[in-house]
C-alpha cells in the first residue's frame, strides 16, 4: 500500500513539475522578443503618427509588444493615459 501511495505523489509531482517547466519555457519564447523590435516593419515614428492622427498628443514611452501593438503614454483631453495602436492601426485607451 505504501508503495502504491508512493507511486500515486510521484506521478503527480512529475506532471506538476512538467507544468511548471512548460510554463516556464512559453515565458522564455515570449521574451525572446523584446519590445519596440520591428516586427512587422512598423516603426515607433509610424505609430506615433497614427495615435496623433486619433487625437492624442505628447506620446511617449512607445514599446512594441510581439503581438505588433505599440503601448505608450499619451495626453487625451488633458489626462494622462495609456494609448495602444493595434496592428490594424486603430489608436485607442488601454483597457477599453
Amino acid at each position: 500500500m505504501l508503495r502504491k501511495s508512493f507511486v500515486v505523489v510521484a506521478a503527480a509531482l512529475a506532471l506538476t513539475t512538467a507544468g511548471i517547466g512548460s510554463q516556464a519555457m512559453r515565458e522564455a519564447q515570449a521574451s525572446e522578443c523584446a519590445a519596440g523590435e520591428k516586427i512587422d516593419n512598423s516603426t515607433a515614428d509610424t505609430a506615433k503618427k497614427k495615435m496623433e492622427a486619433a487625437g492624442f498628443h505628447q506620446i511617449h514611452d512607445l514599446q512594441k509588444g510581439c503581438d505588433n501593438f505599440w503601448h505608450g503614454k499619451a495626453d487625451k483631453d488633458g489626462v494622462l493615459v495609456n494609448v495602444v495602436l493595434s496592428p490594424q492601426g486603430q489608436a485607442m485607451v488601454e483597457g477599453n
